[in-house]
């Protein structure tokens, strides 16, 4: 199971009683996704959390072609930020207290170190395929990567600044 199949809307109750519809508590379930980022969904929230759902959706679903949102466009965004999240030094315990002050998304810090764990153990596949392989480039790189994962920072709960894939337009 996917990292994104485990990320809830925090206060799901509180959201369906205002939007007055159903919706499933996964925040990339495409049921979820349909009304809460539709322009209907989102103005029968309460400010606060129309103000973090939006930035989730120009954050992750935001993408150039409409198609990609159903390619996991949004779902690897997420991953990306996770591992930016991680590469910053942060635990998954921050790095879940990061995600729901964010965007009002959360996961068990469990599943994010599952995840996490699973990160590096395909960047040690990667490392060694590239050795046997003889690609200095790419073992490098998976190297770093892996290396910027399971670095000596863990569990640092410095606050960061939002997560953004670009400046913001408009």
């Amino acid at each position: 199971m996917a990292i994104t199949d485990k990320i809830y809307l925090k206060n799901h109750r509180q959201i369906v009683s205002q939007l007055d519809v159903n919706i499933p508590k996964g925040a990339f379930k495409g049921a979820t996704m349909e009304v809460l980022y539709s322009g209907e969904g989102l103005t029968n929230v309460d400010d606060a959390t129309r103000e973090r759902l939006l930035d989730f959706a120009q954050d992750f679903l935001d993408c150039d072609d409409p198609d990609d949102i159903y390619t996991g466009y949004p779902e690897r965004q997420f991953v990306r930020y996770l591992l930016d999240l991680r590469a910053q030094g942060l635990g998954p315990d921050a790095i879940v207290d990061v995600m729901s002050d964010d965007y009002m998304v959360y996961a068990y810090p469990g599943d994010v170190l599952s995840f996490l764990d699973q990160s590096i153990r395909r960047l040690e596949a990667v490392e060694s395929l590239a050795a046997v392989e003889g690609s200095d480039e790419m073992e490098r790189r998976a190297r770093e990567a892996r290396q910027a994962l399971s670095g000596s920072r863990v569990g640092r709960t410095v606050r960061r600044a939002r997560y953004r894939r670009g400046p913001r337009v408009g």
